[in-house]
C-alpha cells in the first residue's frame, strides 16, 4: 500500500510539475480602432508587428485605417471613430484650444524625426537650405507638423517663408495614390 500512495504521490507531482507550464490559450481579443496619419516607412515596426500576429499574441486586433491627414485623424478620436491616433501633436494643440472637454492626450512618441524630405530635380552635393530663395516648395498640409518642422528649419537658415521661398500648401496629398 505505501508503494502504491508513493507511486500515486510521484504521479500527481510530476503531473502538476508538467501541467504548470501549460498555458490557457486566450481566447478575449480587444479591438482597437488605429488611425495613422499616412502610410509611412517610419511605422513599418507596426506594419510587421500586425502582419505578423504580434498583436493578436498578446490579446489585440488591430483596426488600422489611414485617415490622410491629421485633422481627419482627431476628428476620428473626437467622434469615437478611433482609439488610438499617429499623428503629430498640432492636432491636439488645436482640439485643446477650442476649450474641449474630451480633448485627445499625447502619449507616446513614435518616431524620432520628421518623416520629411527634400527632393529637388537636379542633383546638388553642397545643398543647403538656403539655396531654396527664390524657389517655389511643396510644403503639406496648413497647420501640418511636417509644415511646421519645414518652416522652423527655413527660419533656422535666415529664410522667410512666403517672402524668400514660395510655400505651396494647396496641394492635396491623401489625393494621390499609388493603386
Amino acid at each position: 500500500m505505501k508503494k502504491f500512495i508513493s507511486l500515486l504521490l510521484v504521479v500527481l507531482l510530476v503531473s502538476a510539475l508538467v501541467l504548470t507550464g501549460c498555458e490557457q490559450k486566450q481566447t478575449d481579443v480587444a479591438k482597437v480602432r488605429l488611425i495613422e496619419v499616412t502610410h509611412s516607412i517610419f511605422y513599418s515596426p507596426q506594419y510587421v508587428a500586425i502582419e505578423k500576429g504580434f498583436f493578436e499574441k498578446h490579446g489585440l486586433q488591430i483596426d488600422l485605417t489611414n485617415g490622410g491627414g491629421a485633422d481627419k485623424c482627431m476628428a476620428a478620436m473626437v467622434s469615437g471613430e478611433a482609439d488610438i491616433a499617429f499623428m503629430g501633436p498640432e492636432a491636439s494643440v488645436y482640439v485643446y484650444l477650442q476649450g474641449r472637454e474630451d480633448f485627445a492626450v499625447n502619449f507616446a512618441q513614435l518616431t524620432q524625426r520628421d518623416g520629411s524630405f527634400i527632393v529637388g530635380r537636379e542633383k546638388d552635393d553642397s545643398f543647403t537650405l538656403e539655396k531654396l530663395k527664390g524657389h517655389t516648395i511643396l510644403g503639406g498640409r496648413k497647420g501640418g507638423m511636417p509644415l511646421m518642422a519645414l518652416e522652423y528649419a527655413m527660419k533656422q537658415a535666415g529664410l522667410t517663408p512666403g517672402e524668400d521661398v514660395e510655400v505651396r500648401t494647396d496641394v492635396q496629398f491623401p489625393k494621390f495614390s499609388s493603386k
